[in-house]
């Protein structure tokens, strides 16, 4: 069987790259997924709603988007110039998706089901031609003397192309890290890079799915930090606050085999010290463990961090001391926790490092070592903090090279 374009993985990358290489040209192009479902992490992200992109408006400078990329920021500038989030949103709006903007700039189709992406993708992939197989590992590249690839599957069957687009996901997964290998490719070695914090902890102990939305992180043992909102869960924390640090410090705590301490701020746009003084004149005769003066800190957290700081429940306003007033601005403002381990961000795992990108043409996608071989999405030592940032790099880079490969310069 002979294609023009064969594309290897059926994510996000793999889908976007194979649809705009047979919009734009009568090639004859097919999408080998080793696995039995496609668009997998499409399906799981955002809780199951698809962080389509990120909204960096009014801003639209690449330069603004690449800041969110610990890998990549300067080598996506001139990817972005050229299709970046507003191209994401117009092509998905001009196929019938409305996206809606939340607050923090995550982009989500308004069905809020990441169901109605992987439709738009496969309709688009099926009206454009394309064809699919699942359950087709590729284990062999081989190529011709005239530039041509021979593709050898699980199975043994074989399959011959111009051009090959290796869309296969993050190189923690061995398959794909292998085939680029077997190219001659280097490869930045594989760590995770979006992930939660195991802690045992008795201030946060049950209290599973609280969150505070307002919160700034350090790990006092490198320059790290972060902000945004903590999610509380039954084996530590999560949220946007520890996804950002997890991202930008992959490699350093890997190398801390994730064992490290964090310092957070609870109260980053409030000072503590005025809210309690408030407290005292205007509520002396009450008792400090009946509410949380603090809007963004639930009553039940507001409560631990009273225990920590030795209050009683009993106690006053008006009868709080110095040291009571010390001890408690230090809970909310510099309060230690131990991490001892990492767990995956649900399945939304993101993986730094991957194919070099000094041995890739970024403005084709193409290899530089071999003519026809492109690369895109998470295979490439790309990565992005969590908000749409990691799909956005997919559909660049994949739009890169489905144009690269039906319109060759």
């Amino acid at each position: 069987m002979k294609y023009d374009l064969i594309v290897i993985g059926g994510g996000a990358a793999g889908f976007f790259g194979a649809i705009t290489c047979a919009e734009n040209s009568n090639s004859k192009v097919i999408i080998l997924e080793k696995s039995s479902q496609l668009l997998q992490k499409v399906k799981i992200s955002g809780g199951g709603r698809c962080n389509v992109t990120h909204d960096c408006s009014p801003n639209t400078d690449p330069r603004t988007l690449t800041k969110h990329y610990p890998r990549g920021e300067k080598s996506l500038i001139g990817p972005f110039n050229r299709f970046q989030a507003t191209h994401t949103i117009d092509w998905f709006t001009s196929r019938g998706v409305e996206l809606k903007t939340e607050a923090d700039g995550r982009m989500f189709p308004t069905t809020n089901n990441s169901q109605t992406i992987i439709d738009t993708l496969t309709n688009a992939a099926s009206d454009a031609g394309v064809e699919i197989r699942t359950s087709t590992g590729v284990i062999a590249i081989l190529k011709e003397a005239d530039n041509h690839y021979i593709i050898t599957t699980e199975d043994g069957s074989t399959l011959t192309t111009s051009n090959i687009l290796l869309a296969t996901g993050g190189t923690r997964l061995a398959a794909g890290a292998k085939l680029a290998s077997s190219l001659g490719h280097s490869l930045a070695p594989p760590v995770p890079s979006l992930f939660t914090f195991k802690i045992k902890d008795s201030r946060i102990t049950d209290l599973s799915g609280l969150s505070v939305a307002h919160t700034t992180v350090k790990i006092p043992s490198s320059n790290l930090a972060s902000d945004g909102p903590i999610l509380i869960t039954h084996w530590g924390m999560s949220g946007p606050g520890i996804l950002k640090i997890s991202a930008w410090g992959a490699r350093h705590l890997s190398e801390l085999k994730y064992k490290f301490q964090i310092t957070i701020n609870w109260t980053p746009k409030i000072d503590p010290a005025e809210v309690i003084s408030q407290q005292r004149n205007q509520a002396g005769k009450r008792q400090v463990a009946t509410y949380s003066p603090f809007p963004d800190i639930p009553k039940r957290l507001w409560n631990r961090f009273l225990k920590a700081a030795n209050i009683s429940h009993n106690t006053l306003w008006s009868q709080l001391s110095k040291e009571h007033i010390r001890k408690l601005i230090y809970q909310l403002t510099e309060s230690k926790f131990h991490v001892d381990g990492k767990s995956l961000n649900k399945d939304e795992f993101v993986t730094c490092g991957g194919v070099l990108l000094k041995e890739i043409n970024l403005k084709t996608m193409e290899s530089k070592l071999h003519k026809g071989i492109y690369f895109a999405g998470e295979i490439l030592d790309i990565d992005g903090i969590t908000g749409g940032f990691n799909f956005q790099n997919a559909w660049t880079t994949a739009h890169h090279a489905g144009t690269s490969i039906c319109n060759p310069q």
